[in-house]
């Protein structure tokens, strides 16, 4: 007998595929309820973590700076989050890779952490409202911006870190 038709019989007397039993409603709502539970956890850090980037302006920027009082824009951004519970890895680009949820610019809501620059160098803290916190560079100090055209531009990606 060939392989096909081997398989051709295998086929043949394999049992009929039997329909997915239905969910108890039970299930399904517990399900929802954990994802929403999950939501309302992230939005709750979401908030602590602006509270915090908040609470740092004006604090002067320093390259590498982690933080407390001097900061660059990727330890401004983990020190908001590790206030809220969350660990954060030390660089822009490894804080994007690691946060597995990404999110458009048009969905970016508090807390989201917004990316700019090809090789997203450069991040801030979005506040809601079309604002971000941020540590923009040397000589500057952490401050509450709008985001214009200039940084639509030159936008990246974002991430919704706190599942």
């Amino acid at each position: 007998m060939t392989t096909a038709a081997a398989l051709g019989a295998g086929v043949l007397v394999a049992p009929p595929a039997q329909a997915a039993a239905p969910q108890a409603p039970t299930a399904v709502a517990a399900a929802a309820k954990v994802s929403k539970a999950r939501k309302a956890k992230q939005k709750q850090r979401a908030n602590k973590a602006v509270k915090y980037a908040y609470a740092q302006i004006g604090d002067p920027y320093r390259y590498g700076g982690t933080g407390p009082g001097r900061w660059d824009c990727s330890g401004l951004a983990g020190g908001s989050w590790r206030k809220a519970g969350v660990k954060l890895p030390r660089t822009t680009q490894q804080i994007y890779r690691s946060v597995k949820h990404k999110v458009s610019w048009k969905g970016a809501v508090k807390g989201d952490l917004l990316f700019f620059y090809g090789g997203k160098s450069h991040m801030g803290v979005y506040v809601g409202k079309g604002y971000m916190i941020h540590a923009p560079s040397s000589g500057k100090r952490v401050k509450k911006v709008k985001l214009n055209s200039y940084y639509k531009r030159n936008f990246s990606g974002a991430v919704r870190p706190g599942y």
